[in-house]
């Protein structure tokens, strides 16, 4: 924006005096310009330079925070114009005095500016000055990229073992800095639940509550630290919201010693299902993983997880029905191949797999955040993080452990907490058909 110094300024007595001059020529047919103009001398040029004061002074770096002031040792200003490499201009006042202008619009941090300067010495003499200045960076801002769901309001259904996720934009490391971000961040929910944040690493922290979420619950997540000093030189930048919600309350649980998947719905067993599990050396991850995305059909190739092309474990197949519950390729999906194996033994090479009909049930029952969970394998405990969302396997002291706020918090009213731990689940004993309880 320009500033109104110089409309204002050039209205002086010499200008008015050519300004009548031209208004006679208009009205007459006679020479009385030329008299006119002779009656107007022509401003002397002028080096202003000793003349005006710019604070700060040029040459030094400027707090985009204070304002910009130009002044006069003596005369008056006549045009002031303050333009950023961008080709924006500053807006700004000029005093009642026109010796002194102070801008009215905020500079950029770490921004160069060009100002222009025009000044009337008082005796006839005029000039105008050009100066550069820089302004100081400005502290880095911290921003988050919050989910699941879409940002700035989006919503979604999910299952209620989704736990909340937020990605920052910069490292945060110092236990009061992460305090800090985390006072920034606040989650809500419709019924209420006692959670807590744990650090993943420098820039990822989880929200899970104590049990798995309620079914139906409605969840907002909100970052709002802008301007909120976060360590030396980092701020809250600019704020971030989501919402989403809670499907059912579904879990299955695979027993790889039985060879069932049993199906809950809401507490309640829908549906008891043959599996295969993964087999010596290829064991399925034992713990509570949860479903990450699906696909109707994907390509499952050997080669991906290590398998040597050409080796006797080599595979390279398209699978249909597919669930995914690690980025490292554990599925639950059809495996028709080995339907006379299902419910009697582990010959997979680490994915949960029933017959082609069963699988399509499954893919349409569940939804991404379902709970599945594996128990009585022998292979190793699912990670808790990097390899999908095992968050559900670290115990609730040891997932405060990781909060840098000092403890759990409520997302509501107190008292509203609800669904059952994930220990609650107990596996069938091997060999067993009859479906948990």
């Amino acid at each position: 924006m320009s500033t109104a110094v110089g409309r204002r300024s050039r209205v002086g007595p010499s200008r008015t005096v050519k300004v009548l001059g031209s208004l006679a020529l208009l009205g007459t047919a006679c020479t009385t310009s030329h008299r006119a103009d002779t009656d107007v001398s022509p401003p002397k040029r002028l080096d202003i330079a000793p003349l005006v004061r710019l604070t700060p002074a040029a040459g030094h770096a400027a707090d985009p925070a204070a304002p910009l002031t130009v002044s006069v040792v003596s005369g008056r200003l006549t045009d002031v114009t303050v333009t950023a490499a961008d080709g924006r201009q500053v807006a700004g006042a000029l005093a009642a005095d026109e010796r002194s202008w102070r801008s009215t619009s905020p500079l950029a941090a770490g921004a160069r500016y060009t100002v222009l300067i025009g000044a009337d010495d008082g005796r006839g003499g005029r000039g105008e000055t050009i100066a550069t200045l820089t302004t100081k960076p400005g502290p880095a801002l911290l921003t988050a990229e919050l989910g699941p769901g879409q940002q700035d309001g989006g919503s979604g259904v999910y299952g209620v073992g989704e736990p909340v996720t937020v990605t920052l934009s910069r490292p945060v490391h110092e236990p009061a800095a992460r305090a800090a971000v985390e006072h920034g961040l606040k989650v809500t929910s419709q019924p209420a639940v006692t959670g807590a944040w744990h650090w993943v690493d420098d820039t990822t922290l989880h929200f899970r509550p104590e049990h798995y979420w309620p079914a139906h619950t409605a969840v907002q997540v909100a970052f709002d630290a802008q301007g909120r000093h976060i360590r030396k030189g980092l701020y809250g930048g600019a704020p971030s919201r989501i919402s989403f919600r809670t499907g059912d309350r579904v879990v299955a649980v695979v027993d790889a010693a039985s060879d069932y998947l049993t199906f809950r719905r809401n507490g309640t067993v829908v549906r008891t299902i043959p599996v295969t599990t993964g087999k010596r050396g290829f064991e399925t991850r034992n713990g509570i993983k949860v479903v990450l995305g699906q696909e109707a059909e994907v390509r499952m190739d050997g080669e991906t997880v290590g398998i040597s092309s050409g080796s006797s474990e080599a595979y390279s197949l398209d699978v249909r029905w597919a669930t995914r519950v690690t980025w490292s390729g554990e599925y639950v999906h059809a495996a028709p191949w080995s339907v006379g194996s299902q419910g009697r033994a582990n010959v997979s090479h680490g994915c949960t797999g029933m017959s082609t009909e069963n699988a399509h049930w499954f893919y349409s029952q569940v939804r991404v955040g379902d709970i599945v969970q594996v128990v009585n394998s022998k292979g190793h405990g699912m990670e808790p993080f990097g390899n999908g969302f095992g968050d559900w396997n670290l115990s609730w002291s040891a997932w405060l452990a990781g909060s840098a706020g000092g403890g759990p918090v409520s997302t509501g009213a107190p008292g509203m907490s609800g669904g059952a731990a994930p220990g609650d689940i107990q596996a069938r004993p091997a060999g067993t058909l009859a479906p948990l309880l």
